[in-house]
């Protein structure tokens, strides 16, 4: 009996200790409650898995520009501040970087919240489900393609991810790693712009095998060592439907600097199998940028839009500017990213 009760104050405590810290995400005049269009506003009519770019969304040369940031996640702290210093808008995130991503052909980041008002938490004290209105915000920034294969877009459970995707596909953004069935969730989607057909596949490495989407049911794209092999498999036949390969991961560590010899190994497999870029996500804090020839890996984007303002690292992220032409990657580069107290993030100045 003793050590029945010494457990129970073991987990209060844990509770409790957790608890105060989420209060170190929030801006600090913020108290813990419970729960100008940019010039380049983009529209992909999505067909299939192919979505051709309309010419008037390119910038008018024969180079393709990608830009590539972390973790977004429109919940919590992030909709406490967009209620109370943002008037409800969910442009509010991105007002001081939306500009500058006008600027891209394609634009991907990693979104970690479901977004939609339907489904029940089966998640943690820490899931996420972001108001529909948040939809908006993507809109407005220019997301063109956004991952859902990571470990918070089953937070409300099946019906608020399915939920999500029909949100994603009406506002004219591409979710890759998730779909109604196994065959969807694994499928490769591609973008057709100048001429250039980009691919992009999407994997989750961290959490529950449960969230894997079945034959006949809905999840995300979801992956054990077991499916290294068929992965590698789907990557090559991916590679021959087009020119550049972007495989995106969510893996390794959280709040680890540098990556790990498993990330590297499980990242390198992805190169050797034909991707030409790997984009990581998961550790919530920047990791190294990598050439692996024939092609490159970000181990980490770390945080875009997100609330975890407990530490400088987790407050700051990466844009990775990728420069393609004559089909082929030219040049990959690095631009750091950081949000102010409210969670909007801007570029550092050089």
């Amino acid at each position: 009996m003793k050590a029945f009760l010494i457990t129970i104050l073991s987990l209060c405590l844990i509770m409790f200790v957790g608890f105060i810290g989420f209060s170190f995400y929030l801006p600090k005049d913020i108290i813990i409650e419970q729960e100008v269009l940019s010039s380049a506003e983009k529209n992909i009519k999505i067909e299939d898995n192919i979505n051709p770019r309309a010419e008037e969304n390119q910038n008018n040369s024969d180079e393709i520009i990608i830009y590539a940031v972390g973790d977004i996640m429109l919940d919590r702290g992030v909709k406490y501040v967009v209620e109370k210093y943002g008037d409800k808008d969910y442009k509010f995130p991105f007002l001081n970087i939306a500009d500058y991503l006008s600027k891209a052909d394609i634009t991907f980041g990693n979104l970690e919240s479901q977004i939609s008002d339907k489904g029940k938490k089966i998640g943690t004290v820490n899931s996420f489900r972001a108001d529909p209105k948040a939809i908006d915000g993507l809109k407005y920034a220019g997301f063109d393609v956004v991952s859902v294969a990571n470990n918070h877009f089953l937070d409300y459970d099946r019906d608020a991810m399915e939920d999500s995707f029909s949100r994603l596909k009406t506002a004219g953004i591409m979710h890759i790693g998730g779909g109604s069935n196994e065959d969807e969730a694994f499928l490769p989607k591609i973008i057709e712009i100048k001429g250039v057909k980009i691919g992009f596949l999407a994997y989750c490495a961290v959490g529950s095998t449960g969230w894997r989407a079945g034959k006949d049911s809905p999840g995300i794209a979801f992956i054990t060592n077991k499916d290294i092999k068929k992965i590698k498999e789907d990557i090559k036949k991916a590679k021959e439907k087009v020119d550049i390969l972007i495989v995106s991961s969510h893996a390794g560590t959280e709040y680890q600097v540098k990556s790990d010899s498993s990330q590297q190994s499980f990242y390198r497999s992805f190169i050797q199998a034909g991707a030409d870029l790997v984009l990581g996500h998961h550790p919530h804090v920047a990791q190294e940028l990598e050439g692996y020839p024939p092609g490159w890996i970000q181990y980490s984007l770390g945080n875009f839009v997100f609330d975890q303002g407990f530490s400088e690292a987790t407050m700051k992220g990466i844009l990775l500017e990728v420069k393609i032409k004559e089909k082929k990657i030219q040049e990959v580069s690095e631009k750091q990213i950081e949000m102010n107290k409210n969670f909007q993030p801007e570029l550092v100045k050089e």
